[in-house]
């Protein structure tokens, strides 16, 4: 796909031979050139019709318009890309023996880690190509949310190579909970606001009503697209959701394939935790083309708290992404935008919507859902760290919690099974939460 704008970014033939070499995909792949039936179009807040791609370019630089309503199979990855990718891919897929023994199972359970990634999750996945394309179409500056950081941590890290500003909105709850996220945020160059704040009119409005509010992603998108309406250079950055972010996160499965091929294994369960469903996509979505394509037999499962049950118990209808009403409206599984999630632990799944290609996944039966209270998914992770030595995030340990049900399944029934799961993040700077579990102070809501 020839990509709108001339890159400013050049590679030494040395480099080029290298990653010619590396096991690194060369190319996205786009579920919506293999969906049995069309994904429905957005739709303009205001007339409530179709959205031509140019309203986007408010918010969005052209390039990343075109991949988001692309229907090519496979979007090529510029060379560019794939240099800084270099830094941590390929992940690697693990099997995870020692829980496999402590859970006594026939399973074999692998995982892919993307925790090996300089912020520590996938996120970067996208953060790179995003700061890329609007490098390459002349934005000085980025605004963005995040939930638990990891987005926000993986969006400083890509414009601090890249060179652009970036500027944060960050969900209060959050904000207060995990500290060091903020702070590599700061590291990387970064300015970081508690949302709501008093900068933006939204976040003023919200204050006067409810001087403690805790905020919300919703709420946190809404500032961020203010901040990029009336700031000069500045376009908006979306860490999940979106076509674009999940095409972006395919790297991860692709790989996976080819690993597991490898190690003459092929999955029977396919995990992943689901907040606004980029994560779940990154894995899932190459698998959901070999059931489409080839008849595969996968079990493709998408996990989500409890406390913010998108998939389980929202409704399939179109929908705001934000709080104020400002953006296009997705069709997709909602709780309802004004809905306000519980201050849990999973900063990162704490979103009233699903990514409309996920949930149009759901909706095809290419996909299941499960939702899991907290103090379940902690019992996991904790059980997890001390078999496989990684902490992981609160966010990736709804998929072990799944996996660990899954695990015991195939004991009481004798059947081998091999379960796979996205790792999407370590919980190195989540350890308060932890240690709040350990000591009882985590309650299920």
């Amino acid at each position: 796909m020839k990509m709108w704008g001339q890159s400013t970014f050049y590679m030494s033939q040395k480099t080029r031979f290298d990653l010619e070499q590396a096991d690194i995909p060369s190319a996205w792949y786009n579920l919506n050139a293999d969906f049995p039936e069309p994904l429905p179009p957005p739709l303009h807040p205001g007339t409530k019709e179709p959205m031509p791609p140019d309203a986007l370019e408010a918010i969005f630089p052209r390039n990343l318009i075109e991949q988001e309503i692309s229907t090519e199979k496979f979007i090529e990855i510029p060379d560019p890309v794939r240099e800084i990718y270099a830094l941590w891919r390929p992940t690697p897929l693990l099997r995870a023996v020692r829980l496999e023994k402590a859970l006594n199972t026939p399973a074999h359970i692998y995982y892919k880690y993307e925790g090996a990634s300089p912020a520590g999750s996938h996120k970067v996945n996208t953060s790179v190509p995003q700061a890329y394309y609007n490098k390459v179409a002349g934005t000085r500056r980025l605004a963005t949310e995040t939930g638990a950081g990891q987005w926000g941590a993986s969006l400083a890290f890509a414009c601090s190579l890249i060179g652009l500003e970036c500027n944060v909105y960050m969900v209060k709850v959050s904000y207060d909970q995990k500290p060091y996220r903020r702070m590599l945020m700061h590291t990387w160059g970064a300015t970081v606001h508690a949302s709501p704040s008093n900068l933006t009119e939204y976040g003023r409005k919200l204050l006067a009503e409810d001087p403690q509010c805790s905020g919300s992603l919703g709420i946190a998108i809404s500032e961020a697209i203010e901040d990029t309406v009336k700031t000069p250079g500045t376009k908006y950055s979306l860490g999940s959701v979106l076509n674009h972010v999940c095409h972006h996160q395919t790297v991860i499965g692709e790989e996976t394939i080819k690993q597991l091929e490898k190690a003459g294994e092929e999955p029977d369960v396919i995990v992943g935790c689901c907040g606004g469903g980029s994560n779940f996509a990154g894995l899932a979505f190459p698998f959901m083309r070999q059931k489409i394509r080839d008849g595969k037999k996968y079990r493709i499962v998408g996990v989500e708290p409890s406390a913010c049950p998108t998939l389980t118990e929202g409704e399939l209808r179109y929908d705001f992404g934000d709080t104020a009403e400002t953006t296009p409206l997705l069709k997709m599984f909602t709780l309802g935008h004004k809905f306000m999630p519980p201050s849990i632990h999973s900063g990162g799944l704490r979103y009233h919507g699903m990514s409309p290609m996920v949930s149009h996944a759901l909706k095809l039966g290419l996909m299941e859902a499960k939702a899991y209270h907290q103090t379940k998914v902690f019992e996991a992770a904790i059980l997890f760290a001390r078999k496989e030595g990684i902490v992981p995030a609160p966010e990736s340990s709804h998929a072990i919690a799944a996996v660990v049900d899954e695990a015991i399944q195939a004991r009481e029934e004798g059947k081998k099974r091999v379960l796979l799961f996205n790792l999407s993040g370590h919980g190195l700077l989540d350890l308060s939460s932890f240690e709040s579990y350990l000591h009882g102070k985590v309650q299920d809501v």
